[in-house]
């Protein structure tokens, strides 16, 4: 079951791809968008993660940090950050243990040993202020999340 809304977000620390240790409470006072992938340069991801790399000027405006998670491991999410162009945008390897934050927020799909397509967005003071949990192959309407940040920002 996914986190819900109104919750206080899981708090979680992740390696990037440059080996260093990203905590959820790293951003505390600011908004975070974080997006749950299935695999890495997978065609669908591909597609959602590019259209957030285009919209990484928009994120910025909405005081939000852009945090991607899948259980892909390091190395290779830093060939794909590398290969969409992501700038401000963080991916972080749920590798080992497979999939524990994923799990945490209700976004694992244990038979297939993937992150379910899912986006909260959290608000500067850490609670979940939207849960949209997909399955591997629906991608999420990114201008719902624009509409979620606008109200955390009010």
């Amino acid at each position: 079951m996914a986190v819900e809304i109104g919750a206080e977000a899981p708090a979680f620390t992740l390696q990037n791809t440059a080996r260093e240790d990203v905590s959820l409470a790293d951003f505390r006072g600011r908004n975070v968008v974080l997006v749950f992938f299935p695999a890495a340069f997978s065609p669908t991801c591909t597609i959602q993660l590019t259209q957030v790399a285009d919209s990484e000027s928009r994120y910025h405006d909405a005081d939000a940090q852009v945090i991607g998670v899948s259980v892909d491991n390091r190395n290779s999410l830093r060939a794909y950050g590398e290969q969409l162009g992501l700038k401000e945008t963080i991916l972080l390897a749920d590798f080992h243990p497979k999939g524990e934050v994923a799990r945490r927020y209700g976004a694992y799909m244990e038979e297939a040993g993937i992150a379910l397509r899912a986006t909260f967005v959290i608000d500067a003071k850490g609670i979940v202020r939207s849960a949209v949990v997909n399955m591997p192959a629906d991608i999420p309407d990114e201008e719902e999340h624009f509409r979620t940040l606008s109200v955390c920002n009010t």
